[in-house]
């Protein structure tokens, strides 16, 4: 009985490239992988498959059959390697932010603003609105859907939506007017 890889290896001499890349991928994925894997690469799979990506344009022009294919797809998963790395240390290390080991204690411009710092920001004057006040400025200005999508979810028609939003908008801006001291 003849060796499945000896069998390959005679098909890929031949000129096919998809035969070619094909007894590649079934010989060396495995290995490529292995070896991603242990230089310490973050994806070893996703490098692997960009590693074929890059073998299949070359094969047209590849000598060497299988043999030759094993050394291009090293030499390719190798470089590849090397930008991971060359990438990880032009990175900066990010570090998350915790608000309770801040020691500034001003509010920010966007807590003044919004009057988050007084402890009634926008949540406080959208709870004191009607339900489907507050439900039309949901899904219109915070999920940004249409009046023709935000009717069919509402179960209302477009001109109830479009009548809805505005009274919701007025009676938000009369809200926020009279929070600020503005008659």
């Amino acid at each position: 009985m003849l060796n499945p890889l000896a069998e390959e290896d005679v098909q890929a001499e031949h000129d096919d490239p998809a035969l070619l890349f094909t007894a590649a991928y079934n010989s060396y994925a495995g290995p490529v992988f292995g070896y991603l894997r242990a230089r310490g690469v973050d994806d070893p799979e996703a490098v692997t498959q960009d590693v074929f990506l890059a073998l299949y344009p070359k094969l047209e022009s590849l000598s060497g059959g299988l043999r030759g294919a094993k050394t291009l797809l090293f030499t390719i998963a190798h470089a590849r390697m090397v930008d991971f790395y060359r990438k990880r240390e032009r990175t900066p290390v990010a570090a998350a932010f915790e608000p309770e080991l801040d020691p500034r204690r001003a509010p920010s411009a966007e807590d003044q603003a919004f009057g988050r710092a007084s402890g009634l920001g926008v949540t406080g004057l959208l709870e004191d609105l009607a339900l489907e006040y507050r439900e039309v400025l949901a899904l219109r200005v915070v999920a940004d859907l249409s009046v023709e999508e935000t009717a069919a979810i509402m179960g209302k028609s477009q001109g109830a939506v479009k009548q809805l939003q505005r009274r919701a908008l007025g009676a938000l801006k009369k809200r926020a007017l009279l929070r600020n001291g503005t008659p």
